[in-house]
């Protein structure tokens, strides 16, 4: 079955908004993205994700365009641990399933997804290719996750990275509804197919 959604969300780290449009099949997800944002400088953003099985990433591509020019980003990973950025290696993000791309609600969606944490009890900590926005420049980041509640529409899941944490909600589907701090979903459609 194949689950479509558009999806926006008011940024308000970035004082910018965000829509997605994602399809999720089986265990993979597909989606692409554009979003604006006004800070740290005006900025905007576009990108594509798209994962192999259980939702690991399998190459994620974005594009800025900022005040001093444009850039782009071509992220892969190889479903094996080994990550590229533009071609490069990147040995500090080796082994890390997903991607996490900064202040964007959509990337928290496949460790959450993977370990079914929007259903059920659980805690797991994961390694991710963390990509800052609007510079576009890949970090490792340990983030763990944290299943705290079922709610009507879905579940509240605690994330922790550093000395951030923040308890998200997410929707049926393992998407973010609210990530207090970073962005809240404004409206939504879905289909399936």
């Amino acid at each position: 079955m194949v689950t479509s959604h558009v999806l926006t969300w008011e940024v308000t780290e970035s004082r910018g908004y965000e829509t997605s449009w994602i399809e999720l099949r089986g265990t993979t997800l597909w989606a692409r993205g554009r979003a604006v944002g006004t800070v740290p400088e005006p900025y905007w953003v576009s990108y594509k994700l798209e994962t192999g099985d259980r939702y690991v990433t399998r190459e994620l591509r974005v594009h800025v365009a900022n005040a001093t020019g444009s850039h782009e980003l071509s992220l892969q990973h190889d479903g094996g641990g080994q990550w590229t950025a533009n071609g490069e290696q990147l040995p500090s993000v080796e082994g890390a399933l997903d991607c996490d791309l900064g202040l964007c609600p959509l990337t928290n969606t496949m460790p959450v997804l993977r370990q079914g944490l929007h259903r059920a009890p659980g805690e797991r900590t994961f390694l991710t290719a963390w990509v800052s926005v609007p510079d576009l420049a890949v970090h490792a980041s340990r983030q763990t996750y944290t299943h705290l509640a079922r709610t009507e529409s879905g579940a509240r899941v605690r994330f922790a990275s550093g000395e951030n944490r923040s308890d998200l909600e997410f929707d049926e589907d393992g998407l973010v509804i609210d990530y207090p701090g970073l962005a809240h979903r404004l409206s939504g459609s879905a289909g399936h197919a």
